[in-house]
C-alpha cells in the first residue's frame, strides 16, 4: 500500500529544509522556497504568516530527527560510555565528508540571526542544544558518573565547537579529535559512591 502523499505544509517545509540548509536562510527568498514546493507564494503564506514561521518550522522539523540519530548512533556503537559518546563525533565526522554537509543547521541559523536573539527560531535552536545536553547528562547520570551535567555542557561545547571547527576547515578530523577528547573526558571522570 502506498504511503499517503505529504501536505502541502509538509511539503512547504521539506522544500524550505533543502534550501535553507544548502543556501543558509537569508540567502534564500519565500518566492524560491514556494517554487521548489510546487505551490504559488500565496499558497505559502496561507500555511505560514511569515518567513520567520517557515524558518522556525524548518528547525523544528530537524529537532527530533537529529536527536534520534545521535541516540542511533550511541546504542548501535559497541564499548563502554565513552567510546559510545565518540561514535557520534565518528558518525558527524563520516557525514561531515559528504560534499552537501553544511553543518548544524541550528547553529547555522542561530549565526545568520544573531542580531535577533527573540527570534523563534534561535529558540528552537537553543531548545534543541538543551534536549541534546539534557538527554547526555541522563545518560551519564545512568552510568553513575559524578558531575553528569557539568560533564554533559562539555561534550555538548565539544559537539558544538567541533560543529564550527569542522565549518570553517573543512576537515572532519576536526570532529573525531573532539570524539577522542569526550572520551578521555569520560574516562577520566569520578564515578558516584
Amino acid at each position: 500500500m502506498a504511503s499517503p502523499a505529504p501536505s502541502t505544509r509538509d511539503r512547504i517545509v521539506a522544500a524550505a529544509n533543502k534550501l535553507f540548509y544548502a543556501e543558509g536562510i537569508r540567502g534564500v527568498s519565500v518566492d524560491a522556497v514556494a517554487d521548489k514546493a510546487g505551490v504559488t507564494k500565496r499558497t505559502l503564506y496561507y500555511h505560514f504568516q511569515s518567513k520567520d514561521d517557515l524558518i522556525a518550522a524548518y528547525l523544528a522539523g530537524r529537532d527530533q530527527p537529529n536527536l534520534e540519530l545521535f541516540k542511533r548512533w550511541f546504542d548501535e556503537a559497541r564499548g563502554g560510555l565513552a567510546a559510545k559518546v565518540q561514535a557520534i563525533f565518528d558518525n558527524l565526522a563520516t557525514s561531515a565528508r559528504h560534499p552537501k554537509w553544511k553543518g548544524c543547521g541550528f547553529l547555522r541559523t542561530s549565526a545568520e540571526l544573531a542580531n535577533m536573539p527573540g527570534h523563534p527560531a534561535i529558540k528552537i535552536g537553543a531548545a534543541h542544544k538543551k534536549k541534546f545536553e539534557a538527554w547526555m547528562a541522563a545518560e551519564l547520570t545512568a552510568a553513575k558518573l559524578s558531575d553528569a551535567a557539568l560533564l554533559a555542557r562539555q561534550i555538548t561545547l565539544l559537539l558544538d565547537g567541533s560543529f564550527a571547527t569542522v565549518l570553517l576547515h573543512r576537515d572532519p578530523a576536526y570532529m573525531e579529535a573532539a570524539g577522542q577528547a569526550a572520551n578521555a573526558l569520560l574516562r577520566g571522570a569520578k564515578r558516584k559512591k
